[in-house]
């Protein structure tokens, strides 16, 4: 088995199609998503700011040194305003969105009563508006009001915020997102590899040979499992490396939710591949359900943008599962046990199509003709 692996494996790296699609391709499009999310704005200086209304009923030094340290950060101008213009320019599309500090907002924040602030955004520029709010967010936890500790803050605002992280949701959302997706049409690609050697006579000439069929197909199944999760690990350091995804917040967790993601999706590919009768059917059938799983499960588009019913139907798919566990491991900094049940949902996805694509390569493809 391992030297069918070590064959493969040469075979791939010799390939420098292969080797652009896997490797170079995803970073591409992680740095993509990135700016487009404008997940790395802080990375790299923009020319252009975004507009934030300001709209202070407050009117403290507080309140004021909130509106301070909000406008020294980078892509954002404070614009101040009232309310009625602020809406009136969010409703004609001139403003992406406006924050309204309500009176009592100073006195909040040691009273344990609820902070008073209001974001009114636009829907059609939704994406723009969460960045500011994600901003906006980060300011009022780390250094609104004068910088006064956290512990200051009521218990409710620190559960709704979630840990104390520095990582841009936007940047874990471009990463995980788009890993997930190029993984799965890498393993499509890898799975359809079993049918080209089948229709060039590869695998009959293997199985003349003393190797038997379940030695090729293990082999097969560990090389997919091997590149998967390569692909991953060079698609996380490149994120640590040069978008500054902090990786050490949970080094163990990380490890293993890469290796259940890579497990699951790998044994997808290979099954994919065992469902079709040739090589064109298996590409286009991959295509057809990567795209869907990837629609609603979030890789495409966030689902924190999307409405509630598609959180529903994301569980459905694969990159859901796997999305959710790089956001516990870098936005909530979950503990490891905490990550499990994303962990186990895609151990058993990869178990089950093992077992079947087992059954049905065996019978399919893996077998004198």
């Amino acid at each position: 088995m391992l030297k069918l692996f070590k064959k493969d494996l040469l075979l791939f790296f010799n390939d420098q199609k292969s080797f652009v699609l896997t490797f170079l391709l995803p970073v591409i499009l992680i740095t993509l998503f990135a700016f487009a999310y404008g997940a790395i704005g802080d990375i790299i200086e923009r020319s252009d700011n975004t507009d934030l209304l300001m709209v202070d009923h407050d009117s403290t030094d507080i309140s004021a040194g909130f509106i301070s340290d909000i406008d020294t950060l980078s892509g954002i101008t404070i614009v101040k305003s009232e309310v009625g213009a602020a809406r009136e320019s969010i409703i004609k599309g001139k403003i992406a969105a406006a924050l309204v500090i309500g009176k009592g907002f100073s006195d909040s924040l040691y009273k344990g009563s609820s902070i008073p602030l209001e974001m009114l955004y636009d829907r059609d520029k939704e994406l723009e508006s969460g960045n500011l709010q994600a901003k906006v967010v980060r300011v009022l936890v780390s250094r609104a009001a004068g910088g006064y500790p956290i512990e200051s803050f009521m218990p409710e605002m620190i559960s709704i915020l979630g840990d104390k992280t520095n990582t841009d949701l936007n940047l874990i959302q471009a990463v995980a997102g788009t890993a997930i997706l190029m993984l799965l049409f890498s393993m499509a690609s890898v799975g359809t590899s079993i049918l080209d050697e089948k229709e060039n006579g590869t695998i009959n000439r293997l199985l003349y040979s003393p190797i038997n069929s379940h030695t090729i197909l293990y082999s097969k199944m560990l090389f997919a499992f091997f590149v998967a999760v390569l692909q991953l690990t060079v698609m996380f350091l490149f994120a640590w490396i040069f978008l500054g995804l902090d990786i050490s917040v949970n080094i163990t967790a990380l490890i293993i939710m890469i290796l259940a993601t890579a497990f699951s999706i790998s044994s997808v590919g290979i099954f994919l591949a065992a469902i079709a009768k040739s090589r064109q059917q298996a590409q286009s059938l991959s295509t057809l359900v990567i795209l869907v799983m990837s629609a609603i499960g979030g890789s495409m588009i966030p689902l924190y943008f999307m409405p509630d019913i598609m959180s529903k139907i994301a569980v459905l798919s694969i990159n859901y599962w796997g999305i959710q566990g790089f956001y516990d491991i870098f936005w909530r900094v979950l503990p490891l046990p905490d990550i499990l049940p994303e962990i186990l949902v895609l151990t058993g996805i990869g178990v089950v199509m093992t077992a079947l694509s087992i059954r049905l390569i065996t019978r399919n493809i893996l077998k004198l003709l």
